[in-house]
């Protein structure tokens, strides 16, 4: 984990979190799932205005209630009080009784017309021989609050089938306008600014639109675990807040910088001006955007005034980019260390290195005659696997440090090197690990074994270390290093195995005839990229076969 030294922004304990529990009330169309959604009073204190589903805080009542409800036997005593939290509310805010008789029959119009919304929900259920149907409730979702909200939630997304014969009706104090809507309409009707919706009721209305029946969608929940849990993290995109999820490309960096949750830190991506990302790390990303490049080429600075800075990939012989760099050092670079010799990451450092002060020796691995003529590179001395840079300078309180130590990586080049900053726990991982994509893994530079071999290494390394994020050539800071690396490792290994069928399936194919198949899940225009890879793999594959030792 990064110091707390080293944040950028004064640390704030975010809201207390309340338990609470809202259910997806669903029913079976022509047309597909539609589920009941209402609009909050204008003058509620969380999401005013918007179309939610029905739910509220949990109570001690509801945690006491478990005997007068239905029970899976699988269903924990946590799930059973949120499902009669969720049961209360429907009937409180809706007028929806999830209850049944004693014969299992469900609760009918009539029972709903007999019970006061607003009296003790439960006695009049027991007084009325109705036991709540708590088993017919499934866990879908676990969403927790933002941490930048000041009004905090942590609520399971619950789901059940809407009883027939009942209608609801909105309680005209905190819901309004009760309407059953498809997801997919709901999302379009929100895009068009028709139809308010916040965050989580985004993301679980997309979820939703992969299941065709209300049968369908309550068997996936059968397992008892939600089907994704999340706090999202929020920054700043446009000038206005944006929202993501665990799973999605900017979270881990607004982890890293906003461990709190504040809503400060900007996404824009732009080459104009570095950008903090800690007190000792700043990226500035180069003007060279592309299919193959992201959102351009990351050069990044590790240090500060005191120590002085280490550049990692001044990227192409770009003079704007070259001089931005340069300035935002202060002109005080120490090292200039390159990843690797490709053209979006080397050609810059000789530049750089003539702009400072000292002629800051240039660091990396030679690329070796595997490479392309394009990427040839002589460093001014070997950085040695293991070997590391050492940035120092007295503090007040001692010394600060800044160490990088150097992770020979062969796989997406042979002369590949990552970088670990020890002291933060950060990995740089050049091209070996993106965010949004699979590197490239070109022969005869590139090599599948030696490329997984290489994940493996670093997984050790962020191991040894805590490293918990790494920070790539091409695109956000990624989180859970060691979760992203075990996961890229499967995904390749996936792949192959695709491609071995391909092989085995049409033994005589082309290369072409192999990539439409083993790569039939990424649109045709990345074919002519991946047949790269799939030759990688083409060769691992046949090395691997007996008699080829």
């Amino acid at each position: 984990m990064p110091r707390p030294s080293q944040l950028l922004h004064p640390q704030r304990e975010p809201a207390p979190l309340r338990p609470a529990a809202t259910v997806l009330l669903l029913r079976d169309t022509p047309d597909g799932i539609e589920v009941l959604m209402t609009r909050r009073s204008l003058s509620a204190s969380f999401a005013p205005g918007a179309y939610v589903f029905p739910g509220g805080g949990i109570d001690a009542a509801d945690a006491a209630a478990h005997a007068q409800a239905t029970r899976r036997p699988t269903q924990s005593d946590e799930h059973l009080t949120q499902a009669i939290a969720a049961i209360r509310e429907s009937f409180e805010e809706l007028g929806v009784l999830l209850a049944r008789h004693a014969d299992g029959a469900a609760a009918t119009a009539d029972d709903v017309a007999a019970l006061d919304r607003h009296a003790p929900f439960v006695a009049q259920c027991v007084a009325r021989g109705l036991t709540l149907a708590a088993a017919d409730v499934y866990v879908l979702a676990h969403w927790i609050t933002d941490r930048d909200l000041p009004r905090r939630f942590d609520v399971p997304f619950l789901v059940a089938r809407m009883p027939e014969g009942q209608t609801p009706v909105a309680d005209e104090t905190e819901q309004f306008e009760p309407v059953w809507v498809r997801p997919a309409d709901a999302l379009a009707r929100h895009e068009a600014g028709q139809f308010f919706i916040i965050f989580p009721t985004i993301r679980t209305l997309q979820r939703l639109t992969a299941y065709a029946t209300v049968d369908a969608l309550l068997a996936a929940c059968a397992s008892e675990q939600p089907l994704w849990t999340s706090c999202p993290r929020a920054g700043l995109l446009g000038g206005t807040d944006a929202r993501y999820m665990e799973h999605e490309q900017p979270f881990g960096e607004l982890e890293m910088v906003c461990p709190d949750g504040q809503l400060i830190h900007p996404l824009d991506w732009q080459s104009e001006q570095p950008v903090g990302l800690l007190k000792n790390l700043m990226r500035l990303t180069a003007p060279n955007p592309g299919f193959m490049t992201g959102p351009g080429t990351n050069s990044y600075l590790v240090g500060d005034p005191r120590t002085g800075y280490i550049a990692i990939d001044p990227g192409p012989a770009e003079p704007a980019h070259i001089e931005r760099l340069w300035r935002a050092a202060g002109g005080q670079i120490k090292f200039i260390v390159c990843t690797h010799s490709h053209p979006d990451h080397s050609p810059g450092a000789k530049p750089l290195q003539a702009l400072c002060d000292g002629r800051p020796p240039i660091l990396g691995l030679a690329s070796q005659p595997t490479a392309r003529a394009a990427s040839e590179f002589t460093p001014d001395h070997t950085l040695e696997d293991g070997q590391f840079l050492r940035l120092t300078a007295p503090t007040p309180d001692g010394e600060i440090t800044h160490t990088l130590r150097a992770i020979h990586t062969p796989g997406h080049a042979a002369n590949h090197l990552c970088l670990l900053l020890e002291e933060d726990g950060l990995l740089f991982s050049g091209d070996h690990i993106l965010n949004g994509s699979t590197t490239v893994v070109d022969p005869p530079d590139g090599d599948m074994s030696a490329y997984l071999e290489s994940l493996d290494k670093l997984d050790a390394a962020c191991a040894q270390y805590g490293a918990e994020y790494i920070l790539p050539a091409h695109g956000y800071v990624l989180g859970r290093a060691r979760h992203v690396i075990a996961g890229l490792k499967t995904h390749r290994l996936a792949r192959e195995a695709k491609v071995l069928a391909v092989m085995q399936a049409d033994p005589d194919g082309s290369m072409d005839d192999w990539v439409a198949k083993a790569y039939d899940d990424v649109p045709p225009r990345v074919w002519p990229v991946a047949k790269r890879s799939l030759l990688a793999h083409v060769e691992r594959i046949r090395a691997m076969q007996p008699g080829n030792d």
